[in-house]
Order: structure tokens, then C-alpha cells, then sequence
């Protein structure tokens, strides 16, 4: 061998030597990556992060907090708008220490208080994959606070009193599977921010920890061990269920509504079984806490209360007369831990705004829309009350009021038709109805069209699932007739609420025919519809 062959082949070596390392390097930094994307999903990144109709992580959700409107940033790679510029250390700050790129103090609206506990590994993964998303250019809008509230420099006073940075510390005398659960509740988690009874405290012994209370004008309920309030009555395979699907097993009545359906979908879905069974675990351990003593309920005369007539006029054709539902397609009132939590706004909040159809369940249409505002409050009274369940009656003044303002829904009539994002399935919707089949459609037709499209969308979008072929099918209704205000002969509440509920009986009874749909309110001067 020659000395210049000799000096090739070890150059080659060299190179050969340089892209296995290079190979090593991109490998590492690719599981970097997906390791901080699943933690970006734990720690419920998109929710604050995404807003509707806007680009995955660019910001500019809208949080209504107590001292006002907060638009979140962008945290896509954007060199201008984004995170593109930012170090790791800048980061870090941020994100564990509550303190923006420019130094301002960040509002404890963003849980820093509870991700300063996620520990230097997870930071990073979390700050590569933010890195590797394709950068949005999309300017932060400017928050919604007043004057004293928009002065950073008084957040020192929050910050003296209620944070603390620190790693999460495991428990030496728990198991690993504990002190996992605990690392993702009391960090990523940040189950506190919604569950605490008191959020501006934020993760402090001060905080009501984990005994339910007001986020956003929903109920977050009580999340310890307490057998009636709490989840110990349930099993860990009921709660995990609940966790992951929004639903539980057996004889756990209720769904996810607000922004705990969100939650699911977006973060607590995507996670492993064994971090629920791991989060369950740690739930566990915390000591039982009641936001209400029983004695102190007031006493409620279930045979002739406020709100029962109300309940038989509009609500027990659906969750029957004694609150057990229909098993798989309508639930059950009666023992719904949710409902028997100390607040009475998410109850308040399904009742004006309704629900789309989700984990196998109908969809509610919005029927507090034909109640008065005194109609709804008794009837979440005589629920919360009625079949063994045992709650505070409704006290606050303008509660009602208050969710009629805020809760805006494609089913009361007062936000715009939802989309189908699935394009697969938006286009058998299209082709299944012709483009125009469902205008004008009054009840009376809606079985005969129904039972012709709805097996026509589910047999050529099999993958979607039943839910999003209902949810689908009222969006391509609401386009179709939402400009037609009157909405004869129902107001538009009933009307939408009547097709959803005949939709999913076509789509889970393709061969069923109905006379009138389940829920349908009636109208003035007509008979209750049929069960």
C-alpha cells in the first residue's frame, strides 16, 4: 500500500467514523424530540397555546381570568413572534421561573408555578421539541387587563407569597409508581391550576388542594378520596376510564364537559395507561377533603320541589323520569358524582349551551334556551337533589344569568356552526347529502333523510367513529339552516337538539326508525315528545 493510499483510506475511516456519530446525533436528537412532545401533550400545552381556527402553538387563545383577559404567546420557533430566538436558559426562565425574555414577571396564569417541579431532562426535551415545530409568524395580540392588574412589577407581591422554585421531591416512603403520579399532578399536570379551591394561590398548602372550584366559569370538582364528593367511591380502573375517554365504566355516570372534555382530548387521551394508573395512584394519597358538610344541606322536598315539573316537562323523556338515563346513549343523573359537586355551574353551563355527541353518548341539546332563568336553577336543584344525590342548592345570584352570557354553543344558537375538521369525513357528509339535502329540512322529514344519509356518511368514513359522524352531520345542518332565525315550528335550540338526537339513532340503529327524537323539547301548545 502506497502512503497516499494509506492517507485516503484513513480519511475515509475518519468520514465513516463522523457520520456513524452524525447518524448517533440525529437519532438522540430525534428521540429528544419525541420525548418532549409527549410531555408537551402532559403538560396540556396545546389548550393555553392553540386557539380555534388558529396554528398548532401560536398563541393568542383568549384566558379570562379574574383580573381580566390574558392572550397567550406563540411558542412556535418564529424568529419574530415566536421562541425562535430564544437560549435554553431563556426558556427555562420562563417556563420554571415565571420571568419573560425581556425579565417582566409572567401572570400566574401560566402554571410556572406548578412547572417549576418538572426537572432539568423533561425542560430540555420540551424546549427541543418546541424548537423542531414549524414556526408560525403570528404577532402576540395585546391582553384585556386594566390598570392597576397590567403593572408586572406588582406581581412581586404574588411571587413573595405563594412561589417557590424547586424540583419535584420524591416521596422516600412511596413507590415509584406514586412518586411518578405525583411528579405529573403536582408538575406537568398541574392539576391544581383547575381542582385547588383557591387558583390565584396557586401550588401551596394554601391553596384548598385538590377540593374543587371555579375555573372559567365552570366547576373543576373535587378530585381527593372523599367518597360522596370526591372519587373514593370509584375504582382506579373508573378513574382512569374517566381520565382517558371522558366516560367511566359500569355504573360511574356522567361525562367530561368545559374545559376538562379539552383536557382529554388533548393531553390526558394521548398519555400512557400506566401514567393515569401512576396519577390515580398518587391521587390517592392525598387526605379526603369535603367542600360541603351534608348537614349543612338545606332540606329539599323532593315531592313537590321547584323544578320537578320542569325536569318531567324537558328532561325525562332523555335521563327518564328516575334519572337513570338510557345505559350507553343517554346518562344517568342520579349518583353522577359531578353533579353533586359543591358548584352548580357546570350543570348550569350543559343545560344553557347543550353538548355534542362524544364517547358513544347523544348529543344534549342546548334546553335551557326554551327555560327562564328561574326554570334553570330550580331544575339543578331538584337534579342535584333527587334519586339519593345530595348538593348545595344553587344561592349565588345572576349564576344563571352569568352562563347565558358566557356560553356561547353551535346548539344554543349563539356561535358560529362547527367545522369538520376531518376531510375524509366532511367530504361523505358533502356527498351524502347532496350539497343541499338538509336545507330547509324541517322534523317531520328528518327521520326519512336521516336513515338514507347518516348509513350513507358512517359506511364511507368507517374510521371516524360514530361520534364524529353525528358531530358532522350537525355541522353540515347548522350551515345548511342556521340563517333561517325562525326555525320553524321549533326554535332553533330544539330544532338542532331534535336532529342530533335522530342523527345518532340512525347512525347507532341504522335500521330504527323513530317518531320523534329523544330530548325533543316540545313546542308551545304540543305533548311531551316520546321517550
Amino acid at each position: 500500500m502506497t502512503r497516499l493510499t494509506a492517507l485516503g483510506s484513513g480519511w475515509l475511516a475518519i468520514a465513516a467514523l463522523l457520520s456513524v456519530g452524525t447518524a448517533h446525533a440525529q437519532e438522540a436528537d430525534a428521540d429528544l424530540i419525541k420525548r418532549g412532545a409527549y410531555l408537551a401533550t402532559a403538560g396540556d400545552c396545546t389548550a393555553c397555546h392553540t386557539k380555534a381556527g388558529g396554528k398548532f402553538m401560536a398563541g393568542n387563545f383568549k384566558l379570562d381570568t379574574p383580573i381580566g383577559a390574558i392572550k397567550t404567546p406563540n411558542l412556535t420557533p418564529d424568529d419574530e413572534t415566536g421562541i425562535g430566538k430564544w437560549s435554553y436558559e431563556t426558556f427555562e426562565k420562563a417556563f420554571r421561573h415565571g420571568i419573560g425574555d425581556e425579565g417582566e414577571y409572567l401572570y400566574p396564569a401560566f402554571p410556572f408555578g406548578w412547572y417549576t417541579k418538572v426537572s432539568d431532562e423533561d425542560t430540555k426535551a420540551i424546549f427541543a421539541y418546541l424548537k423542531s415545530l414549524p414556526p408560525v409568524k403570528e404577532k402576540r395580540e395585546e391582553n384585556e387587563i386594566p390598570f392597576l392588574f397590567n403593572v408586572r412589577t406588582a406581581l412581586i407581591t404574588w411571587r413573595t407569597a405563594f412561589f417557590t422554585a424547586e424540583r419535584f421531591k420524591p416521596d422516600p416512603n412511596a413507590s415509584a409508581e406514586v412518586n411518578r403520579g405525583g411528579y405529573l399532578v403536582e408538575g406537568l399536570g398541574h392539576c391544581g391550576m383547575c381542582h385547588n379551591e383557591r387558583k390565584l394561590v396557586g401550588n401551596s398548602s394554601l391553596a384548598g388542594r385538590f377540593g374543587g372550584g371555579v375555573i372559567d366559569g365552570w366547576y373543576a370538582p373535587n378530585i381527593t378520596p372523599d367518597g360522596h364528593q370526591g372519587i373514593g367511591a370509584w375504582s382506579d380502573e373508573e378513574v382512569v376510564a374517566y381520565l382517558k375517554t371522558g366516560t367511566a365504566p359500569g355504573n360511574r355516570p356522567g361525562v367530561a364537559a368545559g374545559p376538562m372534555r379539552q383536557t382529554i382530548e388533548e393531553s390526558l387521551s394521548k398519555m400512557t395507561d400506566a401514567d393515569l394508573r401512576a396519577m390515580v395512584a398518587y391521587l390517592r394519597t392525598i387526605p379526603a377533603k369535603q367542600t360541603y358538610k351534608e348537614k349543612d344541606l338545606q332540606a329539599f322536598n323532593q315531592p313537590g320541589a321547584p323544578g320537578a315539573d320542569t325536569y318531567l316537562t324537558y328532561c325525562s323523556s332523555c335521563h327518564r323520569p328516575d334519572g337513570k338515563g338510557v345505559e350507553g346513549a343517554i346518562p344517568a343523573l342520579a349518583g353522577n358524582t359531578s353533579i353533586q359537586s359543591r358548584g352548580p355551574e357546570t350543570i348550569i353551563n350543559v343545560i344553557v349551551g347543550g353538548l355534542a355527541a362524544q364517547s358513544g353518548y347523544a348529543p344534549m341539546p342546548a334546553i335551557g334556551q326554551e327555560m327562564t332563568d328561574e326554570q334553570i336553577k330550580n331544575v339543578t336543584d331538584y337534579i342535584r337533589n333527587s334519586w339519593g344525590n345530595k348538593a348545595p342548592v344553587v344561592s349565588e345570584t345572576g349564576v344563571v344569568a352569568s352562563a347565558r352570557q358566557k356560553i356561547k354553543t353551535m346548539m344554543a344558537g349563539n356561535a358560529p356552526c362547527s367545522t369538520i375538521d376531518d376531510d375524509k369525513l366532511k367530504a361523505s357528509v358533502e356527498q351524502a347529502t347532496g350539497g343541499d339535502a338538509l336545507k330547509g329540512l324541517k322534523p317531520n322529514d328528518f327521520v326519512p333523510v336521516l336513515s338514507r344519509v347518516a348509513p350513507q356518511v358512517k359506511a364511507a368514513a368507517p374510521e371516524a367513529g360514530d361520534d364524529a359522524v353525528v358531530n358532522g352531520l350537525l355541522s353540515a345542518f347548522c350551515k345548511a339552516n342556521r340563517s333561517d332565525r325562525d326555525a320553524e315550528p321549533l326554535p332553533w335550540s330544539a330544532t338542532i337538539g331534535s336532529f342530533g338526537n335522530v342523527a345518532y339513532s340512525q347512525v347507532k340503529n341504522p335500521e330504527k326508525r323513530v317518531d320523534a327524537a329523544p330530548g325533543q323539547p316540545p313546542a308551545s301548545g304540543a305533548s311531551s315528545p316520546k321517550p
